[in-house]
């Protein structure tokens, strides 16, 4: 009996490494171009920090409200690794869209083209490495997957930084040319995913809001509250641009904040299913908040590096966290849905959140949209952490 379960566990552990390398690769691609999309916005094309932020918004509101469809078409049809194809696919695309139009225009259709992509693939794989996760170890399933992620934006970001700084500002072509190559090999290695083993749902699917754990919707609205106040990264490198950091420099520093989030996603993903999420999200939440005032109210060097290190302790503890907890509780013919809702939501929220970061910043001061944020974290955390432990019976809570 020992020897059949061997193979299975075999399997199910390679999926999870498979669809790693997929994310690995496809983010090297992706974060050679995003953290100084920004950067070459402002620089070469002179766009302001508004017009970045409406950019910034409408394509991360995008890929977060596809994520919704997504995960209800993947649920109803079962046909989570084709979606997941085609939103790599798209991922693929957007960089021959960057490279073939230099313009506001074009860096606006090729954001879109990205995060639709991540739109339609995000849901449907985070529903695959659940299916494939061992029971009471989703934290550590998508702990590992996020290292992964975590690793191939980091090489992304240290290949931005050296091809940056051997070209000068000329080099931005050259960069989202080349960032072509490692987009093609994580979509390559889609082909090597399996599929879920779940049986179509019939026609009498049914998602809506009204069925969802009272605990999960407080969840959400409190997530959405946080969100508003969650800007683009793209204000925290313009900000260490703005503060004396070079863009050399800021890209050092999104390496720093990725590199930490990478190291400590798989043992908190491990933590957390050992201690409960109740505990290590709202932890997440908190620490954001207080990196959002530090980055808002601090100027120095030492003190920017800190935090940027900060940073990337709050995504580990949050990221991975967040699936594992929507996965936790979700009936199992609807996990995509349920993720998907999870990042529409957010999606909702990250329009308006970028436009005021951008408003706050042209209009107050740089600092401003990094203490509006920390606020309404601080109070998403307080909120969070009282929601998740109160004492009414619920699913919510994972085995601690």
């Amino acid at each position: 009996m020992t020897q059949t379960k061997k193979p299975k566990r075999k399997i199910i552990v390679s999926n999870i490494i498979i669809l790693g390398f997929v994310s690995l690769f496809t983010d090297i691609g992706v974060e050679m171009v995003y953290p100084i999309l920004p950067l070459y916005l402002a620089t070469i094309l002179g766009a302001s920090a508004g017009v970045i932020g409406v950019i910034e918004g409408i394509a991360e509101s995008l890929a977060s409200i596809l994520k919704l469809f997504s995960g209800m078409i993947a649920d109803k049809y079962n046909n989570k690794k084709k979606l997941a194809f085609i939103g790599y696919f798209s991922s693929f695309f957007s960089k021959i869209i960057l490279i073939l139009f230099a313009s506001l225009g074009g860096v606006l259709l090729s954001r879109g083209i990205e995060r639709f992509g991540k739109g339609i693939r995000t849901a449907p794989r985070d529903a695959l490495v659940a299916e494939s996760a061992e029971k009471g170890k989703l934290g550590k399933a998508y702990g590992l997957h996020k290292t992964f992620d975590l690793v191939g934006v980091s090489i992304g970001i240290l290949l931005a930084y050296f091809l940056l700084s051997a070209e000068n500002l000329t080099g931005f072509r050259n960069i989202f040319l080349l960032s072509l190559i490692p987009a093609f090999i994580g979509l390559m290695f889609m082909f090597f995913v399996k599929d879920g083993g779940q049986k179509v749902v019939s026609k009498k699917f049914e998602f809506k809001w009204k069925s969802l754990d009272k605990k999960l919707k407080l969840f959400l609205i409190f997530i959405f509250i946080f969100t508003l106040g969650n800007s683009s990264n793209a204000f925290i490198l313009l900000r260490a641009y703005s503060s004396g950091f070079s863009i050399q420099d800021a890209l050092l520093l999104y390496f720093v904040f990725n590199i930490v989030a990478s190291v400590l996603s798989y043992p908190i993903g491990k933590l957390s299913d050992k201690v409960g999420r109740k505990y290590t999200l709202p932890a997440g939440y908190l620490l954001y908040g207080l990196v959002y005032f530090g980055i808002g109210l601090l100027s120095s060097r030492p003190a920017f590096w800190l935090l940027f290190a900060t940073y990337g302790v709050y995504a580990a503890l949050t990221v991975g966290g967040e699936r594992a907890l929507l996965a936790d509780i979700a009936p199992p013919h609807l996990k995509s849905s349920v993720i998907g809702l999870h990042s529409a939501i957010v999606g909702i929220g990250l329009l308006p959140a970028s436009i005021i970061a951008g408003i706050l910043w042209d209009s107050i001061s740089p600092a401003a949209p990094f203490v509006f944020g920390g606020i309404l974290a601080v109070f998403a955390s307080v909120s969070i952490f009282i929601v998740l432990n109160s004492k009414q019976k619920s699913n919510l809570m994972p085995a601690a």
